[in-house]
């Protein structure tokens, strides 16, 4: 089945940057949407930021004009661009994908990558 494969995360200091990838295990037509979401311990899953096909963005206030999403959509990559790092972006950060009409809506996510930031 499709995987999302996600790369990139780490361990850093505050105010230091980190940039996330992920792409698909194979081709898959029709992704409207991709983005990121993260989780901490005890916490809801939240977006991150997500991009469409034709690369309108949207972004969580807490990371606007910090955070920067681009995708690929022939190759089906989506990036996160994390700047100015903080303690409280520490999470595991996930990537999505959906797309599809009708009966043929799908959505997968990947399996997750850890970011943790030190004061």
């Amino acid at each position: 089945q499709v995987q999302l494969l996600e790369s990139g995360g780490g361990s850093v200091q505050a105010g230091e940057s980190l940039r996330l990838s992920c792409r698909t295990s194979e081709t898959v037509f029709g992704i409207t949407v991709m983005g990121w979401y993260r989780q901490v311990p005890g916490k809801q899953r939240e977006l991150v930021a997500s991009i469409a096909r034709d690369s309108r963005a949207t972004y969580a206030d807490s990371v606007k004009n910090r955070f920067f999403i681009a995708r690929d959509n022939t190759k089906n990559i989506v990036w996160l661009q994390m700047n100015s790092l903080a303690p409280e972006d520490t999470a595991v950060y996930y990537c999505n994908a959906w797309g599809g009409s009708g009966r043929n809506e799908f959505e997968y996510w990947g399996q997750g990558t850890q970011v943790t930031v030190s004061p």
